[in-house]
């Protein structure tokens, strides 16, 4: 599984597939999501459709590589029901705050559970697959791959976990940043966004200052102002490490199989605590 599913989401779908289906019917899909096997996945309105090659087998008179089409659509919430769950993520700022970055928090589904909803696939009711092959059991391993490729896909855009449910990013983000705590965390990453601006050169170019004569030695050293005694602690951003998050746990750059924000707030915490060892 770790191979189709480095991120926790991805890993959290397939443990839910492996609550609701059989196991080892399941597993018997990972063949087909790696060997070339499917050969045209795609995920359209929340609804997920693909065609994979079944297999030659003269026994049962199947002279000729066979294609199946496999479909998998998601029940999806309904839009009250959404309205009640984005009221309730609005409300909490270390799952709006996230959110709005691009990141799945690993308590949103304790949040939805809340309402009585689940994100996850919680039971056989909260979605429906079918495959023109000949196997009745469900899931067959052609349904089964393709499962293994949706793991893969959630991996590279989780926010497919809600279109799957019927809300695409756009309208999750626009329905957030309706509410106070959006608006305030929208304003911030408006701010960190700013174009660049053009220079008239690439570096700073030197100029002469003519230096002036103190009238004594104590101003010299001491300054006509003294400095003040006490400093104004400067006010915390809103979120914290906007340009590193914004990157999201697997960025293009990031090729290990550990998140790349998780090592990097490691790294920050040592580089923090080297002086006070």
């Amino acid at each position: 599984m770790s191979k189709f599913s480095r991120t926790w989401w991805g890993k959290k779908f397939i443990e839910a597939l492996e609550h609701v289906s059989d196991a080892s019917r399941l597993s018997r899909g990972r063949g087909y999501a790696t060997n070339g096997k499917v050969i045209h996945f795609e995920i359209k309105h929340g609804i997920v459709s693909a065609t994979v090659r079944g297999s030659v087998n003269p026994y049962f008179g199947v002279h000729k590589e066979p294609l199946y089409s496999t479909t998998i659509e998601f029940q999806p919430i309904s839009a009250a029901k959404w309205a009640a769950a984005i009221a309730l993520i609005a409300s909490k700022a270390s799952l709006i705050s996230r959110l709005l970055l691009n990141e799945i928090p690993d308590n949103i589904e304790e949040s939805f559970t809340t309402l009585g909803l689940h994100l996850l696939p919680h039971g056989k009711k909260d979605f429906n697959a079918n495959c023109s092959c000949p196997d009745w059991d469900n899931p067959c391993k052609h349904i089964a791959g393709v499962y293994y490729l949706v793991a893969a896909a959630l991996d590279r855009d989780p926010f497919l976990l809600f279109e799957l449910r019927g809300l695409s990013r756009e309208d999750l983000h626009t329905e957030l940043a309706k509410s106070p705590l959006g608006q305030a965390l929208s304003a911030e990453l408006q701010r960190s966004q700013r174009p660049p601006q053009s220079a008239a050169s690439y570096y700073t170019r030197p100029q002469v200052v003519r230096a002036t004569t103190p009238e004594a030695l104590r101003e010299f050293w001491h300054g006509a102002k003294r400095l003040p005694q006490s400093i104004e602690p400067l006010p915390q951003a809103l979120v914290a490490a906007i340009p590193v998050k914004k990157q999201g746990d697997f960025p293009a750059f990031w090729h290990r199989e550990n998140s790349f924000l998780t090592a990097a707030e490691i790294l920050y915490e040592q580089v923090r605590t080297k002086g006070q060892l």
